[in-house]
């Protein structure tokens, strides 16, 4: 099993398979708008555009679980990060990374690769690396600014 095998909800409400990204290396966050992390976004969205020719993806999940810093509907989410971040990686609809109705997609993340408070999400702006055969790769912080993961995506996208 890898994270193709799951399906998620994108911000307009529709079912979207994770196999239209195999090949790709994909950073997987889970967001918040309101968030002392929020300003991620803006090197999120660096990275992005650095790597998405070479097949690099974001999927951008936002969680309300932490302090209710994802408030809003999931248009409104989409609509303020657009904006103010000028993103243009996808965001999916809110979700739960945590506690029994977490995500099918986190509840795997999480047991496939212990951070510093075992299998539980921290706080918002925790990143999976994944590699192009949906294998993770590495579990990182939410204080781990993207720009730090730059030579990791660098490596998994030269590597045939």
């Amino acid at each position: 099993m890898n994270i193709y095998d799951f399906e998620v909800k994108d911000n307009k409400g529709e079912t979207v398979s994770l196999d239209i990204y195999r090949g790709k290396v994909l950073l997987i966050v889970n967001t918040g708008t309101q968030c002392g992390f929020t300003p991620q976004y803006k090197d999120l969205q660096d990275l992005y555009l650095k790597y998405k020719e070479q097949g690099f993806e974001i999927l951008d999940f936002p969680c309300n679980q932490f302090g209710s810093q994802a408030p809003g509907t999931d248009k409104e989410i989409a609509d303020f990060c657009e904006m103010k971040y000028k993103t243009t990686f996808t965001t999916f609809a809110k979700i739960e990374v945590n506690g029994e109705n977490a995500d099918p997609l986190y509840k795997y993340l999480k047991a496939n690769s212990k951070g510093f408070l075992g299998e539980s999400i921290k706080w918002n702006f925790t990143k999976f690396l994944i590699d192009k055969e949906g294998n993770i790769v590495h579990r990182y912080a939410p204080i781990t600014n993207p720009s730090k993961i730059d030579s990791a995506i660098e490596k998994l996208l030269s590597n045939d």
